[in-house]
């Protein structure tokens, strides 16, 4: 009996066609010649096997067996599949948005200037662009779309940016496609640029981004050309010791969390449970309450509708409720003691990690009662030096005063409760607070208290306060004195291909300028971290890919030559970034707080080594004179670079994230609603060898690797401490000790084999 034609339909089955075998094998052809070494015929076979087994098959069914086909042969062996997929997509995509915006799909961009006025008209784009350009300079900017460059995705990298960022109408339908979504961005970020050279950086901007050079951070990528959300990735607030205080930095944080911002909060100042309330004794139940306040904020305040509000709590180790705080996300003991919803952080002074290491006795404060009877709050005082300083003294003098009640407990006891946490949870992260203050190049004009959500942001910080409320013509005025509310400005080079195809120098300049105007595009509702942004005009320029560099190169990760090399990148990448920044003040003027900071002085090249001696101008950096330019005319941007988790942003680009070594060779991305294999990046017989899980590798390297990328950057980096569930107390507490004396500013999660982390999405860039 022969079997009858398999029919395809379209259009909800409107429209009805035969199977056209021939033309499927032509499209499959077309997806694969350029990847010979693929078994073509098998999948192919296979295909085809399926669809005329059926009587009936819809062609966007087609289209989906393609490519999941295509993803099923996805192993080590063969990882071009993902492209294979990602070429089957983009013809869907490009099919979309060619129906949606009716244009022929066989051109694959449509007319942008319609599509610009278009989805502004229908509130999904702001006005902005069209306002800032030209119908003439839309349509210059409009013939450097490359579609060539959307080949550069993996399926894994399309499938995220597609499904997430690239704008659609209110109906959810594809309008934009990604060579439109960078042009957008980089016409976004240089609309204020001065018209006779806006073009141009557009260009530029579009150049680094459309070849993958770089990402923006995940709320520029998302919201950039959009009609609503910010472009900044994350904040950090101080609370202050009052009602007020507390329950202003609540709404703050919801707001920004509802803006899409990722949340640190210092909750130091705070008094402690037990503590004195306006006389009354032992009234305050401390710290956890308004944790348990923020952790309500956070599941019910969420990040644009996509994922509920991500927020990390500080807390000084020599607080009296460091106990309760450590065991705050534990899954056992009283419920009404878990902010399981929260993430934490623990902010560790040089004198603390001594005392671990000679297993000394730690003495416990009430901040509010050092503020009393001291005069002073220990929290604002660091050590200057290695081994001696202010803080030290203090705590000292705290420890001797017969006036202050004080816990004494080892200090030993407090990191074994930080390291069960940290092995069950992934939290606290560690914060090493003498460190970032004595390299805080902004030290002149505040104090570095905590870090962000991802712990790459080290910058000023203070608290808010209400000076006074009073009604004047039936309004009701609240007079407030605004603190440093810190703001982070992301990006990252894309190492594998920046640092391979020798662009940074290129790359670097458009990058920063990128990321200065991100400060002034940027609207925040929260007022102070607005005045924030604009006094320090910090960003932080960072990377990823560095496992994915270090295979490309055929550069073991445990090696004395990854070591070396990481300080010689990012000595370069520092350069590079000061440079840029700098000859952006000569063109629109240095930051408002950069009179006597450690840029000002000169003071920030003598910490880092850069001109300590005849010689020392490594790699062909000149950083004499670049000091010298600062000191006499000035920086634009008073923080510079912080390395960020960015997990998700380089699954768009292609590569391995931030500054980590890979999970594994071979796994399965799993988001919500779909399960995608992914191999390492470029992988073949060369670089296989190069690639080994995180967990096999000796932490130790990757601790020196980072200490020498530490001293290049001025802030901080999102570094992971990975270990087997077997891991030994004391090994943990070795990394932890070593990572200290290296001078590591900060550490993240400790990713163990045992525990789920929750990635953070926000600090992307």
């Amino acid at each position: 009996m022969t079997k009858v034609q398999t029919i395809v339909t379209k259009n909800k089955g409107k429209r009805k066609l035969s199977y056209d075998e021939p033309r499927l094998i032509a499209f499959i052809q077309s997806a694969t010649h350029n990847y010979p070494k693929l078994d073509v015929d098998s999948y192919t076979e296979k295909v085809i096997r399926q669809i005329t087994a059926k009587d009936e098959y819809k062609a966007d069914q087609i289209t989906n067996l393609l490519v999941m086909t295509a993803l099923e042969n996805i192993d080590v062996a063969n990882p071009d599949w993902t492209f294979v997929a990602a070429y089957i997509h983009l013809r869907q995509l490009y099919k979309q948005a060619a129906k949606n915006r009716v244009y022929d799909a066989g051109k694959k961009y449509g007319d942008f200037y319609a599509l610009l006025t278009t989805l502004a008209n229908n509130d999904v784009y702001s006005p902005l662009l069209l306002e800032k350009y030209s119908k003439d300079e839309i349509k210059e900017l409009a013939e450097i779309i490359d579609p060539e460059r959307d080949k550069l995705f993996t399926y894994i990298g399309l499938k995220t940016l597609s499904d997430r960022y690239i704008a659609r109408d209110k109906d959810k339908r594809i309008f934009e496609l990604p060579q439109e979504r960078w042009l957008v961005i980089a016409m976004h970020l240089n609309s204020n640029e001065p018209k006779e050279k806006r073009i141009d950086l557009v260009k530029e901007s579009y150049w680094a981004l459309s070849n993958l050079y770089m990402t923006v951070a995940t709320p520029t990528l998302s919201n950039a050309g959009k009609a609503y959300g910010q472009l900044s990735s994350c904040f950090i607030d101080t609370v202050d010791d009052s009602l007020q205080g507390i329950y202003d930095s609540n709404t703050d944080v919801a707001n920004l969390s509802k803006s899409g911002g990722g949340i640190g909060v210092y909750l130091g100042k705070i008094r402690s449970r037990g503590s004195d309330i306006r006389g009354h004794k032992g009234a305050s139940s401390g710290v956890i309450p308004w944790m348990k306040q923020l952790n309500n904020t956070a599941v019910s305040v969420d990040q644009l509708g996509q994922r509920k509000g991500a927020i990390a709590v500080y807390l000084d180790v020599w607080h009296k409720d460091i106990f309760s705080f450590l065991d705050a996300k534990l899954n056992n003991g009283d419920e009404r003691l878990r902010t399981h919803d929260l993430f934490t952080g623990v902010c560790l002074p040089d004198v603390f990690m001594e005392t671990v290491d000679k297993r000394g006795d730690w003495y416990l404060f009430d901040p509010k009662e050092v503020r009393t009877v001291m005069r002073y709050s220990l929290e604002d005082f660091y050590d200057e030096e290695k081994g001696a300083g202010t803080f030290r003294e203090k705590y000292l003098e705290c420890v001797q005063s017969n006036e202050l009640t004080k816990e004494i407990v080892p200090a030993i006891e407090i990191m074994k409760r930080i390291m069960k946490s940290q092995l069950e949870t992934g939290t606290p992260f560690m914060f090493y607070r003498d460190e970032v203050n004595r390299m805080n190049p902004n030290k002149h004009a505040g104090m570095v208290y905590c870090t962000n959500l991802c712990t790459e942001i080290t910058q000023n910080q203070s608290a808010t306060t209400v000076d006074e409320q009073y009604t004047e013509d039936g309004k009701i005025i609240t007079v407030k004195t605004p603190g440093d509310f810190v703001v982070c400005n992301l990006s990252s080079i894309n190492l594998a291909r920046a640092a391979m195809d020798e662009v940074l120098q290129r790359l670097i300049p458009i990058q920063v300028r990128m990321l200065d105007n991100v400060i002034d595009l940027n609207t925040i509702e929260v007022k102070q971290a607005q005045l924030t942004n604009e006094k320090y005009r910090a960003v932080g320029l960072g990377t990823f890919g560095w496992h994915h560099l270090l295979a490309l190169k055929s550069i073991d990760w445990e090696s004395e030559e990854a070591v070396t090399y990481a300080g010689e990148l990012y000595e370069d990448i520092a350069f590079l970034t000061i440079k840029a920044s700098a000859d952006l003040a000569k063109e629109k003027g240095a930051y408002p707080a950069f009179i006597d900071s450690d840029w000002s002085t000169g003071q920030y090249f003598e910490d880092r080594g850069y001109i300590s001696e005849v010689g020392e101008n490594l790699r062909n950096r000149n950083w004499a004179d670049l000091m010298h330019d600062i000191t006499r005319i000035g920086i634009r941007n008073g923080y510079l670079m912080a390395v960020a988790p960015n997990a998700s942003t380089s699954i768009i680009a292609g590569s391995t994230a931030s500054i980590d070594p890979i999970f594994n060779v071979e796994y399965s991305e799993e988001k919500k609603d779909y399960k995608i294999p992914v191999t390492a990046p470029d992988l073949t017989y060369r670089t296989f060898q190069y690639y080994k899980s995180a967990y096999h590798y000796d932490q130790l390297w990757s601790i020196r690797q980072n200490a020498l990328r530490q001293r290049h950057i001025d802030q901080a980096v999102s570094f992971n401490i990975y270990v087997k569930n077997t891991v030994k107390a004391k090994e943990l507490l070795d990394l932890h000790m070593t990572a200290w004396r290296e001078g590591l500013k900060t550490t993240y999660y400790v990713r163990s084999t045992s525990s789920e982390i929750e990635e953070c999405e926000w600090c992307a860039s």
